[in-house]
């Protein structure tokens, strides 16, 4: 197993994008699949680039994740990325498929690649079909060229209920090169930690083989997009896709460059976990982000279960809301989550810097100061195990009156 921790400093960039890896260029468009909003989004790369990704665990996936699995399964090479939002293009049976394999033979003939080098996303209202003739016009006035609102046009053409767009970037130096990492991602609902609960995007310029790349994305997922939850459902359509084009120059790194990947895998988190934070943020009707560290488990695997059952607790979450400093719920959903290995005499419980239990039992604190600081923007709640040394830390969001009116009417 290779380690995470990075000696060398990563750099986030300030103001980097998607793009900012070199020989990438996005662009967005309205074409009509939804009423006013850009909802047509692609991604180009100069070269052709080896290809990750990792996807939805619901098992009615949707069409153009099929068609994903397909592309990449081919040689591991992917040129081109096309997505929509506005529709999901799920449940939607073989005119469905046939569709999303349409969608990509399009978006081939126009950066002039073969259809196996483009991968197809979608993200929107489940069990319609996809306007094709809508689509296919928004294809065709698709320039791949660079231009001042590329990105934020991208950015905007992935949302749905998003509030905000999403991205990170940031550099590393591995051997004398420097490699920039760059992502995008979109996610408001239907966020729960398994696998990927949203579209994410991210380029790298690094040279490095198909199989070191899937092992490092799958990696980091399980320490970001699979700690995060806002409402507790899994989609139809999650996906995240990593593309590596090799221009950053350096020689090739497998799995055996343990050091370049280490540093690697280092930076990619720092990504993933970016988008991840902000996913949470932005949970549909979202006032404040939750982050819970889970800390003192015996095994890891215990640490992340408890840290994404008070993270997704509806009464934990409402009590956050509330500026309510209710204790009780967050001990509850630790002792429901199916962790094997807590004491419950010795279980210690902050919230922010208060202690509000010490070894399983009430610890004096003050109820106005615990309140004023459930008032702030970003939440934390620790809970020490004090049984051994591994920890997990999951994010996710308040739940507000806007979450049921947002959804309420989401197709209207």
């Amino acid at each position: 197993m290779i380690n995470t921790e990075a000696s060398t400093a990563i750099t986030k960039i300030e103001n980097g994008n998607i793009a900012s890896p070199k020989g990438y260029i996005v662009g967005g468009l309205h074409c009509g699949l939804k009423r006013k909003r850009h909802d047509l989004a692609w991604l180009y790369s100069v070269v052709p680039a080896k290809a990750a990704a990792v996807y939805t665990t619901n098992v009615f996936q949707a069409a153009p994740l099929k068609v994903t699995q397909d592309s990449i399964q081919q040689n591991g090479f992917i040129q081109g990325v096309i997505v929509n939002s506005g529709n999901a293009n799920a449940c939607t049976g073989e005119t469905g498929l046939k569709n999303a394999y349409i969608m990509r033979e399009w978006y081939a003939n126009k950066i002039g690649s073969t259809p196996e080098d483009v991968v197809v996303l979608s993200t929107g209202v489940i069990g319609e079909q996809l306007n094709m003739e809508k689509l296919n016009e928004g294809i065709n006035r698709i320039e791949i060229a660079e231009n001042d609102s590329s990105v934020e046009n991208f950015e905007k053409a992935i949302l749905t209920t998003d509030t905000f767009r999403k991205s990170a970037c940031v550099q590393v130096e591995i051997n004398g090169h420097i490699i920039t990492i760059g992502g995008a991602a979109k996610g408001s609902g239907m966020i729960k930690p398994n696998m990927a609960t949203m579209l994410g995007f991210i380029t790298t310029d690094a040279n490095i083989s198909q199989e070191a790349l899937q092992y490092c994305l799958k990696t980091v997922t399980n320490d970001s997009f699979n700690m995060i939850t806002v409402d507790g459902d899994t989609s139809t359509n999650d996906t995240v896709v990593l593309l590596a084009n090799g221009l950053a120059g350096n020689v090739e790194w497998t799995l055996q460059d343990e050091a370049a990947i280490k540093l690697f895998q280092s930076a990619l988190k720092e990504v993933c976990q970016s988008l991840a934070k902000q996913i949470a943020r932005d949970g549909e009707g979202a006032t404040k982000l939750l982050e819970v560290e889970v800390k003192g488990a015996v095994i890891k695997e215990d640490a992340e279960k408890i840290a994404k059952s008070i993270v997704g607790s509806s009464l934990v979450k409402t009590a956050v809301y509330g500026c309510d400093a209710n204790w009780g719920r967050i001990i509850c959903a630790a002792g429901y989550s199916g962790a094997t290995t807590i004491d419950p005499n010795n279980i210690t419980v902050f919230i922010g810097p208060h202690k509000v239990v010490e070894n399983g039992v009430p610890h004096p604190f003050s109820e106005e100061e615990a309140t004023s600081y459930l008032a702030n923007e970003k939440i934390q709640l620790t809970v020490d195990l004090n049984g051994g040394d591994k920890t997990a830390t999951a994010w996710g969001c308040d739940l507000s009156y806007d979450y049921v009116r947002i959804n309420a009417s989401y197709r209207t």
